[in-house]
């Protein structure tokens, strides 16, 4: 199935635990965004939706062109997706002062509401979780998820926490 290799003295990761692995974060998954999910169905929305918006509230003023490298889809689903929250009225779209061929994405007051909404809703998931696990396991489930990331994703992530303390 996998490469394999002993961590530490004595564990070893064999199928099994691997399998374990993958099942635990299917479930995450599912148990993660179902609450998001049943908030978003009440306006029609689904997944896409909600990675726009929460990704438009990280970066106000981002590019159409930075949230579809982030996102990874397609310009035409972007747009489908874009189009929906503007015309509901969650996002708006200006021009950039420095380029007027660049179109700025931000937030309404009611799309900010429902991305604090959201948020707070997997928010207090994984405040439970990490309260549970400790903050040394907190330190390691951030590792096993970047490891996780293809290396174009961690540059992506590592660009993004250097924009952030400058």
């Amino acid at each position: 199935m996998a490469d394999v290799k002993p961590i530490g003295k004595a564990l070893f990761l064999r199928e099994e635990e691997l399998r374990r692995g993958i099942e635990l974060m299917f479930f995450a998954y599912r148990d993660f965004t179902g609450e998001a999910d049943s908030i978003l169905a009440e306006r029609n929305m689904g997944r896409a939706h909600h990675r726009a918006i929460y990704f438009i509230g990280r970066h106000p003023g981002i590019t159409v062109s930075n949230l579809l490298t982030i996102l990874c889809i397609t310009k035409q689903s972007l747009s489908r997706v874009l189009s929906g929250l503007m015309k509901d009225g969650y996002v708006v779209q200006r021009l950039s002062a420095n380029d007027r061929r660049q179109r700025l994405l931000h937030l309404t007051q009611a799309g900010t509401a429902l991305e604090a909404r959201l948020t707070s809703v997997q928010g207090r998931r994984f405040a439970a979780a990490y309260r549970e696990a400790g903050v040394d396991a907190v330190a390691g489930f951030q590792r096993v998820l970047q490891g996780l990331l293809d290396n174009s994703t961690l540059h992506q992530l590592t660009q993004h926490d250097q924009s952030t303390i400058e």
